[in-house]
């Protein structure tokens, strides 16, 4: 008892070291120009016009965030650098100090306020209803129940979706989606009957979707900011004194025009920023080229040769993934096979107690334990060995039991006459049992080999960017949903069809009666 009492002691006085470690570091913004970036958050699979991967080159991205950002970071003495991440985990990725700031049309609210900083607004938008051209619906007819209920499609936890929930309630299912033109593509396509969406975006891909038209005036007027660290009040105000400056020389207003995001709306910013713009807002601008818009849709061949390049690339880093961790399974899922099979006793319901919690777990709650929650304990692993650790530690305790099941075929007689014969445990495990099981386990291997391929997907959730989340981002800027779909596809097919057939020709040369035939 005492032992467990000075574990718990020495846990808490771990923790409090490394709270105190943590607290009497120099702040954010002394650590951003020591280095001289400004790590900022967002997610290109949200698309235009905030963050989005370039026609020319998918592997960068653009749009208007991505330009203020540098203009920020420039104002602050540094050069601005994009981290990628999921939209709904970027204050995670913020509390885990992975990122500076999260910029990415996140709204100022009550809630986030709560637990981040938040810097002045940078921009004013509005929420537009969107339905199908000649449709008659609008938010009052919305509002009316009907059997069975209309759809509406938001951006899960952005502020259309508090809007929707709060004032359709009951009358309407409230649809969420990851990504804002999934929900105007399936207004397009009948699955959904209206959309809400933020008054840049509806600006930006107004091209790409020709049948939707927008319902009345713009209503819930709100507010674009950045989010610091809760606490970290000189870089927020560092942030600030850059926006006014921008702000005041015209820099935000030349920024918004030229994606076609200035309104009469963006004039509150003079007493948001506290600044007035020495630009005449009300100037006709003839000269300026067109803003710019999303490129009409492209089909077929032009999507292949032109995006086929960069997911060949991030299938490269699903390959990776998979064959660094798959061994590390390997080895690990034998291991714990053997100590419950031939480990001590006290040793067999601790690997018992282990494989149930993997298996009874979802591999995604097991990814953000390590790159989340190890971080507040001192311990920051990158997401790359975040996502190797995460799938060898999840699929060893699956090949354990398959392992387990394969040395259980082998008949206790043959170590129990490899014994007999002089041999000790050990080499009747390696010379006797292990050859065999080997061949018996080789299908379920392959199998999990197969599986751990597409499961790799899941660490898009801790930033990482394979072929899956690759296919996402594109089919969100693109909306060329069928023919990048195809492709991923058969990249997948690619990468696993062949250690299907290798692993059936391995088997036929194992299997002793295939072998005589």
């Amino acid at each position: 008892m005492r032992a467990v009492v000075r574990l718990v002691v020495a846990w808490f006085v771990f923790l409090s070291l490394s709270w105190v470690a943590r607290s009497a570091r120099a702040d954010d913004l002394d650590a951003i120009r020591a280095r001289g970036t400004l790590i900022w958050g967002a997610d290109q699979e949200g698309g235009g016009p905030y963050v989005y991967p370039r026609d020319d080159d998918p592997n960068v991205v653009t749009g208007f965030e991505v330009e203020l950002a540098s203009a920020i970071a420039r104002e602050l003495g540094v050069r601005a650098q994009f981290f990628q991440g999921n939209w709904d985990k970027l204050p995670d990725l913020l509390r885990t100090r992975e990122i500076d700031v999260v910029m990415n049309g996140y709204e100022l609210s009550a809630e986030r306020a709560a637990v981040m900083e938040a810097s002045k607004p940078y921009y004013v938008y509005g929420l537009q209803l969107l339905v199908r051209d000649g449709d008659s619906l609008d938010w009052a007819s919305l509002a009316k129940k009907k059997d069975p209920k209309r759809k509406i499609g938001v951006l899960v936890g952005s502020a259309a979706d508090t809007l929707s929930t709060n004032e359709l309630g009951d009358a309407v299912e409230v649809v969420r989606y990851e990504g804002n033109t999934d929900c105007m593509r399936e207004v397009e396509t009948k699955k959904l009957d209206a959309t809400l969406q933020d008054t840049p975006i509806v600006a930006f891909y107004s091209p790409r979707f020709p049948a939707l038209q927008a319902v009345g005036a713009p209503m819930a007027e709100g507010h674009y900011v950045l989010y610091g660290r809760k606490g970290e009040t000189r870089l927020i105000a560092a942030i600030d004194e850059a926006l006014a400056h921008l702000h005041e020389r015209g820099e935000l207003e030349t920024l918004y025009r030229k994606y076609g995001l200035w309104n009469d709306q963006q004039k509150a910013l003079d007493g948001l920023l506290g600044v007035k713009s020495r630009s005449a807002p009300d100037a006709p601008h003839a000269e300026e080229p067109p803003p710019i818009r999303a490129a009409p849709r492209k089909r077929g061949l032009a999507i292949l040769t032109e995006y086929g390049g960069v997911l060949l690339q991030s299938a490269g880093m699903t390959v990776l993934l998979s064959v660094l961790s798959f061994p590390l399974a390997i080895f690990l899922g034998l291991l714990v096979a053997l100590g419950r099979m031939y480990g001590p006793r006290w040793l067999k319901p601790i690997l018992a107690a282990y494989v149930e919690l993997l298996r009874g777990t979802p591999l995604m709650l097991q990814l953000y334990f390590i790159f989340f929650f190890l971080p507040e304990v001192g311990l920051r692993p990158s997401a790359m060995l975040t996502a190797v650790l995460g799938l060898a530690i999840n699929y060893s305790a699956y090949e354990s039991e398959i392992y387990r099941a394969g040395l259980s075929a082998v008949p206790e007689g043959q170590v129990e006459a490899a014994l007999s014969l002089g041999l000790s445990r050990w080499q009747a495990l390696r010379f006797v049992v292990l050859p065999q099981a080997t061949r018996v386990v080789i299908p379920p291997v392959v199998n999990d080999f197969v599986a751990l391929f597409k499961d790799t997907s899941v660490c898009s959730v801790i930033t990482i960017v394979e072929l899956t989340k690759r296919y996402s981002v594109l089919s969100m800027s693109t909306q060329a949903t069928i023919e990048l779909m195809i492709l991923t596809a058969i990249l997948y097919l690619a990468m696993s069809l062949p250690l299907s057939i290798a692993s059936r020709r391995l088997e036929a040369r194992l299997d002793p009666k295939r072998a005589q035939s």
